[in-house]
């Protein structure tokens, strides 16, 4: 059975082949691409000790991404449900609305490390590209972002966003015109054109060296929850279960992060697709098999035929075959437990908190609302959950507005 290594952040876990266990990740790429991604990855292990580019880190994170942000009990979710008392970290209040401002700030800093003066990445929910617009402004590059066609049309207001911070948008107009398909589109750009262009990719997916990144840069999200719940509590309280949703799984690499090591159990929620599918993007708690995508092994959606199967979700940031081989790797461990919500749980659940509280999240953390409205009620009040509110639902109003009839912010 697989062991997590005490002391040492769940990014270096691996072995000396980039293996988490010895089975999950790797650097499964073109030959073309080793040089470009040896080059970052050497770049980024003296970054990460690099004293000034930290400073410099936190600088941006605390004066422009606006950190930290709220840790907040939901008084009227917790009575209206009986049991556990549930808590939010909200991350959708960081600039731009969600947590993948973090990684985006990250790489593009990384990038003007490197001399590259253009910046490229995928995006599903519009987050990560808006984020990276966002971002590239900020610092002065040049932003291509690659979004699947079908996306393009259900997160209308990130894609205006995208468009006013200047980026260039590329349609994927291949396979199932969604996240998958762009993080492919994508990475085939780099591969053309990676001695003038920085890629970043948008979760924790892809070679070793953009999990890497990207883990770390959200784990700032759990750095700030560790000491907020200290403050709360006095200590970290003996049933704590961290509740996040998980797609790629980038929010949920940083809300786990820094309680690696202690005894906090971690709940990660798939999205389960409509109720009455049998299509889904929830690999983990599906029985899906190990299979390579996007460079790296990990439990991932097939076919018969062993290709990369169909999914659905209502929510484009989850709607994803595969899932990082950190989740992979924590399920095998079970350090961490996975279940999913379907698309019906997801949407009453975005409507009850939007209607008792004053956050309104987007569809993917609602997947994890969903769970913590399941749970609560069957837990002593004595016991905390906190949810990780990583994304803010404006992006949704349109699907929200179908679906429900009306829409609460």
């Amino acid at each position: 059975m697989m062991k997590i290594k005490k002391g040492i952040q769940l990014i270096d876990q691996h072995d000396k082949n980039y293996m988490y266990g010895g089975k999950f990740g790797g650097n499964y790429i073109p030959e073309t691409l080793k040089k470009p991604i040896d080059d970052l990855t050497k770049l980024f292990a003296k970054l990460r000790k690099d004293k000034n580019f930290l400073k410099e880190r936190d600088y941006h994170f605390k004066n422009y991404i606006g950190a930290p942000t709220p840790f907040i009990k939901l008084e009227n979710l917790t009575e209206h449900l009986g049991g556990a008392q549930i808590y939010a970290k909200v991350v959708s209040e960081a600039n731009g609305g969600a947590h993948k401002i973090y990684n985006a700030t990250v790489h593009c800093l990384i990038a003007k490390r490197a001399g590259k003066k253009y910046i490229v990445g995928d995006t599903g929910a519009g987050y990560a590209g808006k984020m990276l617009s966002m971002a590239a402004k900020k610092f002065g590059l040049k932003c291509k972002i690659f979004m699947g066609a079908k996306d393009i049309k259900r997160q209308r207001p990130n894609v205006e966003a995208m468009k006013k911070n200047g980026a260039q948008i590329v349609p994927v107009i291949t396979g199932s015109q969604t996240l998958v398909d762009a993080v492919s589109e994508c990475m085939r750009y780099w591969v053309s054109n990676c001695d003038e262009v920085h890629q970043c990719i948008g979760s924790t997916v892809g070679p070793n060296i953009f999990i890497k990144i990207c883990a770390w840069s959200t784990a700032q999200i759990s750095r700030e929850l560790i000491k907020q719940v200290k403050e709360e509590f006095g200590k970290i309280p003996d049933k704590l279960k961290l509740i996040n949703c998980v797609g790629g799984g980038s929010s949920a690499a940083g809300f786990w992060n820094e309680f690696m090591n202690t005894h906090a159990q971690f709940i990660g929620v798939e999205a389960g697709g409509p109720k009455n599918s049998k299509l889904h993007a929830a690999p983990l708690t599906n029985g899906s098999k190990i299979g390579i995508l996007h460079g790296a092994a990990q439990y991932v959606i097939q076919d018969k035929e062993g290709q990369i199967g169909s999914t659905d979700s209502i929510s484009a940031g989850l709607d994803y075959p595969g899932i990082s081989p950190l989740h992979c790797f924590l399920k095998d461990t079970k350090r961490a437990r996975y279940t999913s919500a379907s698309d019906e749980e997801a949407l009453k659940a975005y409507r009850l908190v939007s209607k008792l509280e004053n956050i309104s999240p987007s569809l993917e953390p609602s997947h994890a609302f969903a769970e913590a409205i399941k749970l609560a009620p069957k837990l002593k009040s004595s016991e905390i959950i906190i949810v990780n509110s990583c994304g803010d639902s404006l992006k949704d109003k349109d699907i929200i507005k179908q679906k429900l009839g009306s829409y609460i912010r």
